[in-house]
């Protein structure tokens, strides 16, 4: 079911984290859309850099990170397995760029999600 991840960091100003990440820490930039989304490869681990909100906990903050899990099945099917061991999840909904996501936690109340990118 799960194929992958990423870890998602909620940054205050998009370019300026795009620009630590590539220039200081070196990292490949895979895919940018605009100011909404930058991925980042680490060797093996993806880092995906979002735009903080009020939805979102701010930059620095407990929270400010979560961590994503790419799918090989059909979201719908993944949330329907999760839902079958007693997860409350949230979604699935547009994330945006045509993938589908969709939030739960694990035991502790650490933030997870699920996403289904459009093929």
């Amino acid at each position: 079911m799960i194929q992958g991840g990423i870890a998602t960091i909620f940054v205050s100003e998009m370019q300026r984290s795009v620009d630590f990440y590539t220039g200081v820490l070196g990292l490949r930039l895979v895919h940018r859309a605009g100011d909404h989304w930058a991925q980042l490869d680490a060797g093996g681990l993806a880092i995906g850099l979002h735009p903080a909100s009020d939805r979102n906990p701010a930059p620095g903050t407990a929270g400010a990170i979560t961590l994503g899990l790419a799918l090989d099945v059909p979201i719908a099917e993944a949330v329907a397995a999760l839902g079958a061991h007693g997860v409350e999840v949230r979604g699935p909904e547009p994330g945006g760029g045509g993938t589908a996501l969709a939030f739960f936690a694990d035991p502790d109340g650490n933030p997870l999600y699920l996403a289904e990118e459009s093929r």
